[in-house]
């Protein structure tokens, strides 16, 4: 195929979906003359809050600031341990060393490939403080087991739902079970704000100490010093952060709130389609849903079955590549990882379930924006890659 029609042929891994109605909301800011945090992010909190049916959604500038201000919330500290999964993005175990704590690994269910928790409860120690459970690809976590292990060993818990946006459990939203929920606003992400963050709890303390935190750990209308109802003074409560959100990024998270439902229902009809086509493929598994559970469909983790194939997973994503299909990998576990060898000691071999699912597993286009074409496009040319290396 010529270079010129491959790229006419190229189909991202993600296109935002913005329109007009969020250019005019960040004109709106701009023309008001103030664009840090201020009103507009407040009304995007209490809108998400009473989106998700929670008390208190506190806006910060990523999901990394938000897991960050969560821990230092409840007092994680030096010597203690969380446990996180192997298969997330660093991010996840990042915030936990802030504190010298230690992020202790746990392998992952094949099915879901979300946290095991029977694995997870058999690596509680007197250290254990807390547990963040990902909600990987959009699929909700075992979060009454997870709820029930964290009762029995006195554990925090604090979802990771990075991309869990719109997803629910049990008829549940996510962000409305557990005491703390860290959300993502990034580029790729089922809400964006382009780079952003939202914790959601119903905790009055937690909440105030997470206002107070994200801002320098002044006090939480510290925003307002420089508008007509402030003042000057102020004090400095705690040594805080700066991780508050700003109205430019709260007035395009408000448009993409009130169109949340309907780019959900756009993902799950692309995901239809996709279960549908290869369904009948053998060498391809498709995503499962567990019984009572809403996916977010944030992304479409298709697995192949390797004994049927004679190329391995990444030269079939380098077939996608060259037929104008972007496609990626969520995501390489975390003891994979040099640094988490180094620092913590963790080795390959030592989760199996992650490193199994690792080396099969490929995430495809899946976004709101595209096209019937698009997804056809998708759906023939990885059939195509099937059924050419088939074995």
């Amino acid at each position: 195929m010529p270079a010129s029609a491959e790229a006419k042929l190229e189909i991202p891994f993600h296109r935002a979906y913005l329109g007009e109605d969020e250019v005019e909301a960040v004109a709106e800011v701009v023309r008001s003359g103030w664009l840090t945090m201020g009103a507009k992010t407040l009304q995007f909190e209490k809108e998400f809050a009473a989106y998700i049916g929670v008390a208190h959604a506190i806006a910060v500038n990523s999901c990394t600031s938000a897991l960050h201000l969560c821990l230092e919330a409840i007092g994680i500290a030096a010597g203690d341990e969380v446990l996180v999964p192997t298969n997330t993005f660093t991010a996840t175990a990042e915030v936990v060393t802030y504190f010298n704590a230690k992020p202790v690994l746990v392998d992952v269910d094949p099915r879901s490939l979300n946290l095991d928790v029977n694995a997870a409860a058999n690596l509680v120690t007197p250290h254990t403080r807390a547990i963040i459970p990902v909600h990987m690809a959009g699929q909700p976590c075992e979060l009454q087991p997870i709820s029930e292990l964290a009762a029995r060993c006195g554990l925090r818990v604090i979802e990771d739902a990075a991309h869990a946006l719109p997803a629910t459990y049990h008829g549940r939203p996510i962000g409305a079970f557990s005491e703390l929920t860290a959300f993502s606003f990034y580029a790729t992400k089922t809400l964006t704000t382009g780079e952003g963050g939202m914790i959601t709890t119903d905790n009055n303390d937690l909440a105030g100490r997470m206002r107070t935190m994200r801002l320098h750990g002044i006090s939480r209308d510290a925003w307002k010093r420089y508008s007509a109802e402030g003042a000057w003074y102020y004090e400095v409560k705690e040594a805080g952060y700066k991780y508050n959100l700003t109205d430019l990024q709260a007035a395009i998270g408000l448009i993409q709130l009130r169109k949340c439902a309907e780019m959900h229902r756009l993902r799950k009809l692309i995901a239809r389609r996709y279960d549908n086509a290869f369904a009948a493929v053998p060498s391809l598994e498709t995503p499962s849903v567990e019984p009572g559970r809403e996916s977010a469909w944030h992304l479409y983790v298709l697995r192949l079955r390797l004994d049927h194939l004679m190329v391995d997973r990444d030269r079939f994503i380098r077939e996608l590549r060259e037929r104008g299909i972007s496609a990626s990998v969520h995501f390489i576990p975390l003891h994979l990882h040099p640094y988490y060898q180094a620092k913590y000691g963790y080795r390959a071999g030592q989760f199996p379930n992650s490193e199994a699912e690792y080396r099969r597993y490929l995430s495809l286009p899946i976004f709101p924006g595209m096209t019937d074409d698009e997804v056809d496009r998708v759906i023939a040319v990885v059939s195509e890659i099937a059924m050419r290396y088939a074995r």
